[in-house]
């Protein structure tokens, strides 16, 4: 089976002031076409950073990342933009969903960035809020959403243009039991239906999700 993520030796090196900070030391990843991937680790280890790199949101210091068969280093940022667009889905953190939009807007977003007529993207996007529970929340706004109900309308809005490749950033962190579930479940349908799926979690009940866990320390990705 085909690599969908091959990281070689990927380091990233902030300047803070004049101070260099090493954020990765030397990340080497693998992940198989179609794997559900769960990387574990303490806040500050890399994992965020290396969720980053693998979506081409930044680029390393030195190494290769090479994602869906494309060397993101040799990519101009307009090339990076049309690929990510058209081929990874993000799910991050703290939802990123824009607060003057409605949540059917947010989720239709991305086919709206990608040319897809409003009308048809509103539509497609409605009909996957359906999926992930929220039919009912069509037109609220962030605001007036829970953080369970935020959560889903994110992994709702990295799915609708049905990527290659999904990444996920504590996509459950301060989410009660039940939302945390829903999003658990959403992550592990995307897998079952033959996305990649590479997730960033210091949730043990999150990781148990996935087809392999692996654990990101000081910089590095640990062998298994």
């Amino acid at each position: 089976m085909a690599e969908a993520v091959l990281l070689e030796g990927v380091w990233k090196i902030y300047m803070m002031g004049e101070v260099p900070v090493e954020a990765l030391r030397g990340a080497s990843l693998s992940v198989e076409e179609g794997e559900f991937v769960a990387l574990t680790g303490p806040s500050g280890s890399g994992k965020t950073t290396l969720l980053n790199i693998v979506a081409g949101l930044d680029r390393p210091t030195r190494g290769r990342a090479v994602v869906l068969g494309r060397d993101l280093s040799r990519m101009g940022g307009d090339e990076l933009a049309r690929f990510r667009l058209e081929n990874v889905g993000v799910v991050f953190q703290f939802y990123n969903l824009l607060e003057e939009l409605t949540c059917v807007e947010n989720v239709a977003l991305p086919l709206i960035a990608a040319g897809v007529p409003a009308g048809e993207a509103l539509e497609r996007a409605a009909r996957l809020l359906e999926r992930v529970g929220l039919s009912h929340r069509l037109r609220a706004r962030p605001a007036s959403m829970s953080g369970g109900e935020q959560q889903r309308a994110a992994v709702a809005r990295a799915l609708v243009t049905s990527p290659r490749l999904l990444l996920a950033d504590e996509p459950t962190g301060n989410l009660d039991s039940a939302s945390k579930r829903g999003v658990m479940e959403l992550l592990r349908g995307a897998a079952d239906e033959g996305r990649t799926v590479l997730v960033m979690t210091h949730d043990p009940e999150m990781a148990s999700y996935a087809d392999r866990v692996l654990r990101v320390r000081d910089g590095r990705v640990e062998p298994p």
